[in-house]
């Protein structure tokens, strides 16, 4: 089997394991960007803009956390997916992405369905993208990543995986920089993980902490 054909498959079949992980391929229609703009150019910025105006914030950095924890929930997702079926994780470095920023948020596709490399490496261009757009810490980013990775954990761990989604967990989490951005919580048949860093959703008006925020509940 070629390798489109097996990441192709992986992809069908964590689909079906829940909506949450899928992730669509190929060249849309109009209006989407090509990944390496959102490492150059006015197209991150506006997005960060939008989201800005979208969530009444005047605080940028609050912008930039909910862009990226949006960007990892919906590429890392499937990725940690793939890797709990033993499947081929697609490739999601930027180079390999159609993303774009509209009325229902953020969405992205990859261009082509072959197997991606290390999560840090295909995520640390845009951290530094985010990061020089807008000064906020590397740590919250790097948590807005784990705290994706463990829903998604979460969500594939109701199908009665719960011990084997820790172990991956714990693996993924063993090398910088996810390494200590967070630890799970042993508790029976369930993934619980609480993060070191907040993504800084309680800084919204109306908005609270998130249920692995290792601030108090408000």
């Amino acid at each position: 089997m070629s390798e489109f054909a097996r990441v192709l498959a992986t992809l069908r079949q964590i689909r079906g394991l829940s909506p949450f992980f899928a992730l669509d391929v190929g060249r849309p229609d109009g209006g989407w960007h090509d990944g390496a703009e959102l490492l150059d150019g006015p197209a991150l910025p506006d997005a960060l803009d939008r989201i800005a105006a979208r969530y009444r914030t005047s605080e940028r950095r609050v912008a930039a956390s909910l862009f990226f924890l949006s960007y990892t929930a919906r590429l890392l997702s499937p990725v940690v997916a793939a890797r709990a079926v033993d499947g081929v994780a697609p490739d999601i470095r930027p180079a390999n992405l159609w993303w774009r920023y509209g009325p229902d948020g953020l969405q992205v596709r990859l261009k082509d369905p072959v197997g991606g490399t290390d999560i840090a490496e295909s995520l640390e261009p845009v951290v530094e993208a985010v990061r020089s757009t807008t000064p906020v810490a590397r740590g919250l980013l790097w948590g807005n990543a784990a705290s994706s990775m463990a829903g998604a954990l979460r969500t594939i761990s109701r199908s009665g995986m719960a011990t084997d989604c820790v172990a991956l967990g714990e693996e993924l989490f063993a090398d910088p920089p996810l390494k200590g951005t967070g630890e799970f919580i042993p508790f029976p048949g369930e993934v619980v993980f609480r993060r070191r860093s907040c993504c800084l959703y309680y800084r919204l008006d109306g908005g609270g902490t998130c249920g692995d925020c290792p601030l108090p509940s408000r």
